[in-house]
């Protein structure tokens, strides 16, 4: 793989790239402070500002790790971000990479994340050269995995109690896409 860290990527509707302090306000009302969005999430829905300061502190300050990829979905028609998308996991061996994302409810249902994981996929295959994208919902979140689906991505298999998030022990629905099947 040829990593290259956080790239500016632009779509029709969207700016992905990468955060600023700046973006504190805006992500905290967008999304991390809504239970609705991290209902079927790994990480806690942020109690306080500071708690996304924090975070966005720590993604700031890694940026100058080549095989770090945080990017804000960043809304062209409002100019503030609305959600993140980033590789939560990648193994180097199988030039393989897991994909994570997340947008604000307001954004629900419009295309928008599908519009953003596109980009971030074609530049992981096209930039990056891996052979592999893969992504994981909770079955109990059907409209994650139709984001998958819409992207190209196939289902693989639902592993049973694999997984834990803000509900507890659960499932975990796995979709992937090779270079080779774009």
């Amino acid at each position: 793989m040829k990593h290259c860290g956080t790239q500016r990527l632009e779509t029709e509707r969207l700016i992905l790239r990468r955060f600023i302090i700046e973006d504190v306000e805006a992500m905290y009302k967008n999304w991390a402070s809504d239970n609705d969005v991290t209902k079927y999430l790994i990480w806690q829905t942020h109690s306080s500002i500071e708690v996304t300061k924090s975070i966005i502190e720590e993604w700031v300050s890694s940026y100058g790790d080549e095989k770090f990829y945080q990017w804000a979905i960043e809304l062209k028609e409002i100019g503030e971000p609305i959600g993140s998308i980033s590789v939560v996991h990648m193994n180097e061996s199988a030039e393989m990479v897991h994909v994570g994302y997340c947008i604000g409810k307001t954004w629900w249902n419009k295309g928008i994340t599908s519009e953003a994981l596109r980009a971030v996929m074609d530049f992981l295959f096209d930039v990056v050269e891996v052979n592999r994208v893969e992504s994981r919902h909770d079955p109990r979140n059907p409209n994650s995995g139709k984001v998958m689906k819409k992207c190209g991505m196939k289902y693989e298999g639902t592993l049973r109690s694999s997984d834990r998030n803000n509900q507890g022990i659960c499932d975990a629905s796995y979709y992937g896409i090779l270079r080779t099947e774009r």
